[in-house]
């Protein structure tokens, strides 16, 4: 089967997998990232690597065109910040890799949402690409368990696992796949968090703000601390009897600082303020 990819280096195990069953890529599609959240390096120099045509800009009809006439099969799409166009004119199939059960979490990054709303299990999907977004026909679903304490970073890595375990699934019988896939029922969709969701408000319960703080593990939540902005790294949190008032800076020792919370105590052991030069209290950059 030759197909062309839209990639991150976040599924690059989808790449991998496909090859592994004897795939051949014909062109990689990226796109430019932050390097912290998304990144591609290893994508570029995996297509570097192996020689493939390597696209960074947006993908386009005339693309759509220039992969049929190419001889390419199929479309896959796994990270890609770009809606594509209408694909049939010019390319037998095309398949989406999101990381969600559809049709529950439709949206640009569901992960942060499925942290917050406490959901246990969770999955990943394949599906027909279609234009209405993540609502194609799915071909495909791989479901796990979510610990209690499960944080965005961990579940990342989770989602990352089983994406390539689907895609290997797929390519072991792509057209039964294709053939059978089942239309989705009305879904969900997660829309992109926002800044104010990454607010920690000291006036809410300890739990609910552990819960916060694990949603955006590798993102970082803000707060506010004696009218100081800050980034929030690593914590740690316990439950205690006092009468301070919530948000108060309580103790500090060094740059390792306690804010009173309803029902406890957060201790916040690295952080950074938001500007780029600022001090920084052992928190990665």
């Amino acid at each position: 089967m030759k197909f062309a990819i839209t990639l991150s280096d976040r599924y690059l195990g989808v790449l991998d997998a496909l090859q592994a069953r004897g795939w051949e890529a014909v062109k990689v599609f990226s796109a430019p990232v932050d390097q912290r959240l998304h990144d591609n390096r290893a994508t570029i120099a995996k297509a570097t690597q192996q020689g493939l045509p390597l696209q960074l800009s947006r993908l386009s009809e005339r693309d759509l065109a220039q992969l049929g006439d190419d001889g390419c099969e199929l479309l896959v799409v796994a990270s890609y910040r770009w809606r594509i166009g209408d694909w049939r004119p010019y390319l037998p199939a095309a398949i989406n890799f999101h990381p969600s059960p559809l049709p529950l979490g439709r949206g640009p990054d569901p992960l942060v949402a499925a942290i917050l709303r406490g959901e246990t299990e969770w999955g990943v999907s394949c599906h027909r690409l279609d234009p209405e977004l993540d609502a194609g026909p799915i071909l495909k679903t791989r479901r796990f368990q979510l610990a209690f304490a499960e944080c965005r970073d961990s579940l990342d890595l989770k989602v990352q696992m089983q994406m390539a375990q689907l895609a290997g699934e797929i390519a072991d019988d792509f057209p039964g796949a294709w053939a059978a896939a089942e239309a989705q029922a009305e879904g969900e969709y997660f829309p992109q968090w926002t800044e104010a969701e990454r607010e920690l408000d000291f006036t809410r319960p300890l739990e609910d703000l552990q819960r916060q703080l694990r949603a955006f593990a590798g993102i970082e939540c803000s707060a506010t601390i004696n009218g100081q902005q800050i980034q929030v790294g690593r914590t740690v949190g316990w439950h205690e009897w006092h009468q301070h008032r919530p948000g108060a800076l309580v103790h500090a020792d060094g740059l390792r600082m306690v804010v009173a919370v309803p029902d406890g105590y957060l201790g916040i052991l690295e952080w950074s303020l938001l500007h780029a030069d600022a001090i920084t209290g052992n928190l990665r950059r």
